[in-house]
């Protein structure tokens, strides 16, 4: 099923959909780019203020608020993952949060295709989650006390447990990649089917219907944008905290 977007029409894009995901990632590190640009600003006229009021959230909401809302949240249920260690992994885990939920977005956007809508923007972010987790396991336990952890505990068993381990972990990307992929093409190929559930040329009495439709879906849309993206950062959150603890029950 192919979807409209403002990228494809571009003369250099010729319908390349690989290269309309890369345009779209690159337009969602534009915008977060500029909204933590305003985000900062806000915080530092709040700082220059003084007193109590720069730890006070604004009263309308702004996109200091916004940011600040996110971060206890993200830093919420990492602490009660990881802990302490949480602080650590933070900005990592927010990142990857805030880039997956507002590449999401994009699918709400008329004429817009999300990025996470593409197989390669999702295993690219799956592959570096990969990357980060095996490193940080290797460097908190030690690359032979790491890889014990593929032998499992009978010494007979280890030939089974690597070859069962080792499926495990090469799938965890996978599984992010896919699952993402999955959700957001589905919500948005719903969205695009009841966006054109009415034709054309239902006459002006029924123009409010055909306006109408879309709106619960574009809500919907919304919430599975959000809650894939929390599925990611929850997942890559219980992998790090699963290759960093110091015990045999990963």
């Amino acid at each position: 099923m192919e979807s409209f977007s403002w990228f494809l029409m571009l003369p250099f894009v010729h319908g390349d959909h690989e290269l309309d995901a890369i345009l779209g990632a690159w337009t969602v590190f534009a915008v977060l780019s500029v909204l933590a640009l305003i985000a900062r600003g806000q915080l530092k006229a709040a700082v220059a203020r003084g007193g109590v009021e720069q730890y006070i959230p604004d009263e309308k909401f702004t996109i200091r608020n916004f940011f600040e809302l996110v971060s206890w949240f993200i830093l919420g249920f990492m602490k009660n993952i990881m802990g302490e260690d949480a602080k650590k992994w933070y900005v990592l885990i927010f990142t990857i949060f805030i880039y997956i939920f507002f590449a999401n977005l994009m699918g709400v956007l008329p004429g817009f295709l999300p990025p996470t809508e593409n197989i390669s923007t999702n295993l690219g972010v799956a592959l570096l989650v990969f990357f980060v987790y095996n490193a940080a396991g290797i460097k908190a336990q030690g690359l032979g006390n790491y890889l014990k952890h593929f032998l499992g505990p009978v010494a007979w068993m280890a030939p089974l447990m690597l070859v069962v381990e080792l499926i495990s972990h090469v799938a965890r990307p996978a599984s992010l990649a896919i699952r993402l992929f999955g959700n957001i093409n589905g919500d948005h190929i719903v969205l695009s089917i009841f966006s054109s559930i009415l034709p054309g040329d239902v006459g002006f009495d029924f123009m409010w219907l055909s306006l109408g439709i879309p709106i619960p879906f574009l809500g919907l849309g919304f919430f599975v944008s959000f809650m894939q993206a929390f599925v990611f950062a929850l997942l890559t959150t219980v992998y790090i905290s699963m290759a960093t603890a110091h015990d045999d029950s990963h």
